[in-house]
């Protein structure tokens, strides 16, 4: 059996992750392709209760607590879920994984980026994307783009535009170390532009 892909979507909050992960998922499914799509935080039932405490519990964590949730997330997530997909050859298509971590706690939280890319790459047993498609969006503008209807608290969303601007620094500092896996783009760009631009990459991991 072939092996399947791993895909997954990065960016600040409001840079459009959900609607370029939605358009892809639909383009493969339109190919005939099986895909799994699914998220960081969550993604499992563990992880939806993971995902509560981190993301939306009002209550004090702190920084390493918080970076350890993740981890623990993620290596349920990746055991039970995203693995066994890729081994039956099924494309999983994600919002969120590792460089999520290392961007928002190793450097929005001042952990260190290594030691958070460690603590990720030892519970995935080291599992990274064929593809990771950055949205790159300056913080300000990001945040104006962010539902302001919603009244739920979300932890990292409710964090200072000096945090978001370092987590955007992140980011491209780990795709400039890493381009062969990423694909940047602008998300100011238009919707379809963006859109044709990730088929187009992913096409040419199927052929």
């Amino acid at each position: 059996m072939t092996r399947g892909l791993f895909i997954t979507f990065e960016g600040g909050d409001g840079s459009g992750k959900s609607t370029q992960l939605a358009l892809l998922v639909e383009w493969l499914g339109q190919l005939g392709r099986t895909v799994v799509t699914t998220r960081e935080p969550g993604g499992t039932p563990l992880g939806d209760e993971l995902r509560e405490i981190v993301l939306h519990s009002r209550g004090h964590i702190t920084a390493k607590s918080e970076a350890l949730i993740y981890a623990a997330d993620r290596a349920h997530h990746i055991a039970t879920k995203v693995r066994p997909a890729i081994d039956r050859g099924e494309i999983v298509v994600q919002d969120r994984y590792i460089d999520s971590s290392v961007a928002y706690q190793g450097v929005g939280r001042d952990l260190g980026a290594d030691e958070v890319r460690h603590v990720s790459m030892w519970a995935t047993d080291g599992l990274l994307p064929d593809l990771t498609v950055l949205l790159d969006l300056e913080a300000g503008l990001g945040r104006e783009r962010l539902d302001t209807s919603r009244t739920r608290f979300d932890r990292l969303e409710a964090e200072e535009q000096d945090f978001h601007a370092r987590v955007r620094a992140a980011y491209l500092e780990l795709a400039a170390a890493e381009p062969e896996r990423f694909l940047v783009l602008d998300a100011t760009e238009a919707r379809d532009e963006l859109a044709a631009a990730i088929r187009s990459r992913v096409a040419s991991l199927l052929s």
